[in-house]
């Protein structure tokens, strides 16, 4: 089963792909359509292209494409009614209760998971409060949480030996679907444990609310400190952020400013102070996938990590990943505490609040860790600082935020701007040399892949008909398909292309729906690339006239070569010889019409 075409339009034509893609991608105009750089592959000139027109994606680097549905389903890696029910939601549109689009099996199983850890999460939050939780409740009151926060990140308290497998089993649930949700380990003698035992458990949930996972912290000075549920059928850590959908119930919208943290406790108790807009990496190291999350979120991005070796090295990650994308990015300056929570503790938030507003630029912050290392006061050292200042200020690509900075240094170091920007200028003259795409200019668009082994003049005409009859239909369609057999067709991915095309438009399907037809991922890139490609056509009468004439020609043409064989038969009657002469010369004067 799967939802209707009628709805699906509904759904995309309410999703601008421009908008959409703008909350995950920096987009820049460049004639009819939008480049920026593509979040499926590295690179560093832009080839990922966005037409408003269209409302379709094509990477002219490594090729990915689609429309909105597409997009959402890969950059948030769900499957394709997945991202239908995130679109749906993005604009108000309510959807039918609908049978599993995947493996019935899997997607059962799935939602059987959610449930499992909803409940689980309920289950724990509820022990907290219980007289048997008195170790849980001490530590809570250590930390000063009040019931606000303890309901809003749903904080809860473990048991004893098999507590929650005993009460998910009372609720109905099967051994398969505990098991699948990671909450419960299995022994080699068939017991069932409870993975979290005696912890203070931090449940996960994703931007819908839904719980994902848990990290369970213990309350000694044991080990491990903290365990964190493994990756499963609904849970990858490097996807998700914790506590993202409480700050975006506390801060609806695009956030202005959002600070990302460390661990569970450091977003947690910000949060009990009034600091609402944080969030927590699962995990020191910011993934592609996070920074695209923070991307969508938020106006700016304020990495507060902590001070020790982990956290500065996971700041220069971050920084990396989201210069990538295009967000602004700050870094939080705090000092006498080892991290926010103890900062914020010791201190109170409105000291930290005005930490956050002057957390540093990526720039400065470069800056300051290149002076830690070095004495200013000696020649070399300072002459290394400079060179190094000059590789930073060539990554800046806003001119005039790079003029800023040549200006604060110049004044701060003594030193001429001309030399500043010669250095920079010889960094940016090499890097072009060795690439010389500029950001701001179109990429050189490759032509779609052809797999089959056909001169390239075939593929492109096959191409540019596919192109023709799903752009203009009405003028094409008819004209092509009464001179254009699918046996005429040398490609069979063209092939059978065309045959979906002539089948759709027959019935008067909307073929603006052509990539809903489609489920293999490889063919729905080859014709966003098709899409994508400009054929320069200024003239599409003249473009559907000269593939007639074209297949026109090739038919005439094969027929020309039939006759010329049967009439060197020696056995041919002289009737049908005459007939085939006669045939033959109507044959050569359609030929010479034919431009």
């Amino acid at each position: 089963m799967r939802y209707s075409d009628e709805l699906l339009e509904e759904i995309r034509t309410q999703n601008d792909i421009v908008d959409v893609i703008s909350q995950y991608v920096v987009l820049k105009r460049s004639g009819r359509n939008y480049f920026g750089l593509c979040p499926f592959h590295n690179e560093k000139s832009p080839s990922f292209s966005v037409s408003p027109d269209k409302q379709i994606f094509h990477c002219f680097g490594c090729g990915v494409g689609g429309n909105v549905f597409h997009f959402i389903s890969k950059v948030e890696n769900v499957n394709f009614v997945e991202s239908v029910q995130i679109l749906a939601e993005r604009a108000g549109i309510n959807l039918p209760t609908l049978g599993s689009y995947e493996d019935e099996k899997v997607a059962k199983l799935k939602a059987k998971v959610y449930d499992v850890n909803q409940f689980a999460a309920e289950f724990y939050h509820q022990n907290l409060y219980k007289p048997t939780s008195k170790h849980g409740q001490e530590y809570i009151k250590k930390r000063k949480l009040d019931n606000n926060t303890l309901k809003s990140f749903m904080i809860g308290f473990s048991g004893e030996f098999d507590e929650l497998y005993r009460a998910l089993r009372k609720q109905g649930f099967e051994d398969e679907e505990i098991l699948a949700s990671g909450l419960v380990n299995k022994s080699r003698e068939g017991m069932y444990i409870d993975r979290y035992r005696h912890r203070i458990m931090f449940p996960i949930q994703d931007v819908r609310n839904r719980v994902i996972a848990f990290g369970g912290r213990v309350l000694d000075d044991s080990k491990p400190k903290y365990i964190n549920s493994p990756e499963n059928i609904v849970y990858s850590k490097g996807r998700n952020l914790f506590g993202l959908n409480v700050a975006k119930k506390n801060n609806p919208g695009i956030m202005k400013r959002l600070l990302i943290v460390e661990g569970y406790m450091d977003a947690i108790s910000l949060f009990q102070r009034g600091i609402t807009n944080v969030v927590a990496s699962l995990g020191t190291a910011l993934t592609d996938a996070q920074g695209r999350l923070l991307r969508k979120s938020t106006e700016q991005v304020i990495l507060g990590y902590d001070a020790d070796g982990a956290g500065q090295a996971a700041i220069i990650r971050g920084m990396e990943i989201l210069r990538s994308m295009g967000c602004d990015i700050r870094v939080l300056q705090i000092s006498g505490a080892k991290d926010p929570d103890e900062f914020v503790i010791k201190y109170g938030p409105d000291r930290f609040r005005k930490c956050m507003d002057d957390a540093i630029s990526v720039v400065e912050y470069k800056v300051k860790n290149l002076k830690k290392d070095l004495n200013l006061e000696n020649t070399s050292d300072k002459i290394k600082f400079l060179n190094a200042i000059a590789k930073i200020l060539s990554e800046v690509d806003n001119s005039m935020e790079r003029e800023v900075y040549v200006e604060k240094i110049s004044k701060g170091y003594n030193i001429s701007k001309e030399a500043i920007y010669a250095e920079i200028n010889k960094r940016l003259y090499s890097n072009n040399s060795a690439n010389p795409k500029v950001l701001e200019a179109r990429p050189n668009i490759a032509r779609p892949k052809q797999e089959e082994k056909i001169d390239e003049f075939s593929a492109r005409r096959e191409q540019m008909l596919i192109y023709l009859l799903i752009n203009y239909p009405k003028e094409s369609f008819t004209r092509i398909k009464n001179v254009v057999n699918l046996e005429d067709i040398k490609s069979e991915k063209n092939r059978n292309i065309i045959s979906i095309l002539y089948t759709k438009l027959t019935t008067n399907e909307n073929v603006e729906n052509i990539l809903n037809w489609f489920e293999d991922n490889e063919v729905i890139n080859y014709i966003t690339g098709i899409l994508a490609y400009d054929f320069e056509l200024t003239d599409i009468e003249k473009g559907i006239e000269d593939i007639e004439n074209v297949y026109k020609k090739n038919a005439l043409v094969k027929r020309r070569d039939e006759i010329i064989n049967k009439l060197n038969d020696s056995t041919l009657a002289k009737d049908e010889a005459l007939e085939l002469g006669k045939e033959l010369n109507d044959i050569i004067i359609n030929l010479a019409k034919i431009k």
